[in-house]
């Protein structure tokens, strides 16, 4: 067995010639998972000449086959929070946080008590991340998947945050809120039918009805959400969407030819790609 300063070299080697994006910085973070620490003190204990643990090369390895990184350690870090992911769940990504902060930007400006509802959940990292930083809002969120589903109770118990999480169908759920709700907020499936992704972890791991947006445009199931998130929404509600970076111009042009949103707007993600849709509800429909 190595130091910990050589393993974590050579996982990084690994990692790079296996084409992870960030190599040393999962070497890392596997390294601190096995320690039960954090980057910053394996970092230190680098310098320090500690021992390799045992565990870590089995780790590297798998994460050398492209298992993803939040399967391993068991985590996702989104916005404030960390959430439990695995098998059978979405892994939240970066880009989601920026839609998430744009729904609880339109919360806030709607009133401390507005009603969000989170469509498409799969871990509860919207819905979650709402309810933590706007806490007298009222949250409820809904996802089809009950493998996803139960990620999404686990994640809200853990945090201690009082959302509303629902079992069914984001196309026709909520028959008890229609009309009454501030914001909807959602990071449909949206990759277009034919187009499987490149990178392993989300070819390979996340499921795919989180995935695919059910027609050739990618484009099917985000606009049959928006229609149901027009009919939740109240007069000058607001809609915040996800979409895939070539779909910044194709969504909010389909939004605007129904007639039922105003102000419709794109937003660029953290590295400047189309990512998310914000809309008001409009009187007409």
């Amino acid at each position: 067995m190595s130091d910990l300063r050589t393993a974590v070299r050579e996982a990084t080697a690994r990692l790079a010639a296996a084409g992870v994006a960030s190599p040393e910085a999962d070497a890392v973070a596997l390294a601190a998972h096995v320690l039960g620490s954090d980057p910053g003190q394996v970092r230190r204990a680098m310098v320090l000449g500690a021992v390799e643990p045992e565990g870590y090369a089995a780790l590297v390895a798998e994460r050398a086959d492209r298992v993803p990184l939040q399967h391993l350690t068991g985590v996702a870090h989104f916005r404030r929070l960390t959430l439990a992911v695995g098998p059978g769940v979405f892994v939240p990504r970066p880009e989601t946080e920026v839609t998430a902060g744009l729904a609880i930007g339109a919360a806030s400006e709607l009133g401390p008590d507005a009603v969000v509802v989170d469509l498409c959940t799969g871990s509860g990292a919207i819905a979650l991340a709402v309810k933590d930083e706007l806490p007298r809002a009222r949250v409820l969120a809904v996802e089809v998947s009950d493998l996803a589903h139960g990620w999404a109770v686990a994640n809200r118990d853990r945090l201690g945050l009082d959302v509303e999480l629902r079992l069914g169908d984001a196309t026709t759920a909520f028959e008890d809120l229609v009309g009454d709700v501030d914001v909807v907020v959602s990071n449909p499936p949206y990759i277009p039918v034919g187009a499987v992704p490149v990178d392993p972890e989300v070819r390979d791991h996340d499921p795919s009805v989180a995935l695919y947006g059910g027609s050739a445009d990618g484009l099917a199931i985000p606009l049959a959400v928006a229609a149901r998130a027009a009919a939740l929404l109240r007069v000058g509600g607001v809609l915040v969407m996800e979409h895939a970076d070539s779909q910044g111009s194709a969504l909010p042009r389909a939004l605007r030819a129904t007639g039922g949103w105003a102000d419709v707007v794109d937003h660029l993600d953290l590295a400047g790609r189309p990512r998310t849709t914000v809309a008001v509800r409009a009187a007409a429909l």
